[in-house]
């Protein structure tokens, strides 16, 4: 019963995250002065319209009970705001790679892919942190399943904004 659930649940999770992006593609095609928009379709992706489509999907699919969903809530809006802060981070590093795409020097390039594997490593370290919070309060079995969830969710969204950002030039 769960997986036909979550065989419902993925494409619209599909379209939800995947509708920004597009809108961000087709900026993009416009030209450099809509770089400002951009990176605001980006902030708007990784901040509100995300986190609600977050919360609907892993309601339906996590299926808690009501001691389950008590427990499960606080802890998770505090993962959400130290993710908020990563993902803060991870727009700033966008930006500055739209920023300096047309000039990218072999410095600037090295620099932003420290950043990107530094962004990386702190959101994993964030979600082992918080799968052990999450496993302290509900069944382990229940943790991995949202662990679960939230990856595939993560790697939608990773995918929708790796696919819209340019490759650097040589």
């Amino acid at each position: 019963m769960a997986g036909k659930r979550l065989l419902n649940i993925v494409p619209l999770t599909i379209a939800l995250l995947a509708a920004p992006g597009m809108v961000f593609a087709q900026q993009a095609a416009a030209g450099d002065d809509n770089r400002e928009l951009n990176l605001r379709a980006y902030g708007e992706l990784l901040r509100s319209d995300l986190r609600s489509q977050k919360v609907a999907v892993i309601t339906e699919v996590m299926q808690f009970t009501e001691d389950e969903d008590q427990k499960f809530w606080p802890i998770y809006r505090e993962y959400e705001a130290e993710l908020a802060k990563v993902n803060d981070d991870r727009i700033a590093l966008i930006k500055d790679y739209a920023m300096s795409y047309d000039n990218l020097t072999d410095a600037t390039a090295d620099k932003l892919a420290l950043g990107a594997l530094d962004l990386e490593s702190r959101r994993h370290a964030l979600k082992v942190k918080y799968y052990d919070r999450f496993k302290s309060a509900l069944p382990a079995k229940t943790a991995a399943r949202f662990l679960q969830v939230e990856n595939q969710i993560l790697l939608l969204l990773d995918l929708q904004i790796a696919a819209s950002l340019p490759i650097a030039s040589r």
